[in-house]
């Protein structure tokens, strides 16, 4: 039978050895990558279009609360499709689980919509 510290060892040792392996990753990227900066590789690009002005731009709040409301429904979407692949083998417990677990992203879809954040204008 091992002992505790026995174990922690092995993990320490396979911890130290990932990031030997992850340093010495970047070390030999750095190594072997030729790089010629140049004033025209320095500049912004984005899209096709040169930089004109400044970088400054301010964004309505409603926007970053589409953003967040986007991210809640993406993970509900996460938790839901594996779900309904195994569904059958799960039993009706689950579907009860799973009809609150609903319930809660309705409730708070709900109170998004109250609080006037799905409107666009």
């Amino acid at each position: 039978m091992t002992s505790v510290s026995d174990s922690y060892g092995v993990i320490a040792a396979v911890v130290a050895l990932g990031l030997v392996g992850l340093i010495g990753a970047f070390a030999l990227n750095k190594a072997l990558t030729v790089t010629y900066p140049t004033a025209g590789k320095l500049t912004t690009y984005e899209s096709g279009v040169d930089p004109v002005g400044e970088g400054w731009a301010q964004v309505h709040i409603r926007y970053y609360l589409f953003a967040y409301l986007y991210v809640i429904f993406a993970v509900d979407a996460v938790y839901l499709f594996p779900w309904a692949t195994v569904f059958a083998a799960l039993g009706v417990a689950t579907l009860i689980e799973m009809f609150i677990f609903l319930a809660f992203v309705a409730v708070g879809l709900l109170y998004a919509y109250r609080k006037g954040v799905l409107r666009w204008t």
